[in-house]
């Protein structure tokens, strides 16, 4: 019984449904879909309205798109890169507690050369007056997440990188 009643939990969440939800945790979590349904058009501008201007947006690893992203432009700027290499994200699931919601979703990329990406990530999202004002980024598996990154993003030419801006890429 025991068991049974475990699983049935575990379905319900997996699942979706929402158990007792306060309406704002309901909206963030709205907010959170829509954003993934904005990114699924492939259009980084699309995701602007989604951001607080001072959004801070963290990729962990030890790639070259790894790193904070700090305001909209930067996050867009990433998101850019993304639809370079036909990233893609499938939404799995969500829950929220007062400003935060996480997500699970399938992140996968298959650019027909190279080492390719398919793996579950969760980010979790805080909100603050209806707009992402910070977003952390969990992976289940880094090395192959560097290795993908690093096979089709690579950085420019040392004496490239060190001119103007001195940014990386």
């Amino acid at each position: 019984m025991r068991t049974t009643l475990a699983a049935a939990a575990a379905a319900a969440i997996l699942s979706g449904a929402a158990l007792a939800q306060d309406p704002q945790e309901a909206a963030n979590i709205q907010l959170v879909r829509d954003y993934y349904a904005a990114y699924a058009k492939g259009e980084p501008e699309a995701l602007r309205p989604f951001l607080a201007e001072d959004v801070v947006w963290r990729i962990p690893g030890h790639h070259p798109l790894a790193g904070d992203k700090r305001g909209r432009d930067e996050v867009i700027a990433f998101f850019r890169s993304l639809a370079a290499g036909r990233f893609k994200a499938e939404p799995v699931f969500f829950q929220a507690q007062g400003e935060l919601v996480v997500d699970i979703h399938r992140g996968w990329s298959n650019v027909g050369r190279g080492p390719e990406v398919d793996q579950l990530y969760a980010l979790m999202f805080r909100i603050r007056d209806g707009r992402i004002v910070e977003a952390q980024n969990f992976l289940t598996d880094m090395y192959a997440s560097d290795a993908f990154f690093w096979a089709h993003y690579p950085l420019r030419p040392l004496p490239e990188r060190l001119a103007g801006e001195g940014r990386g890429r």
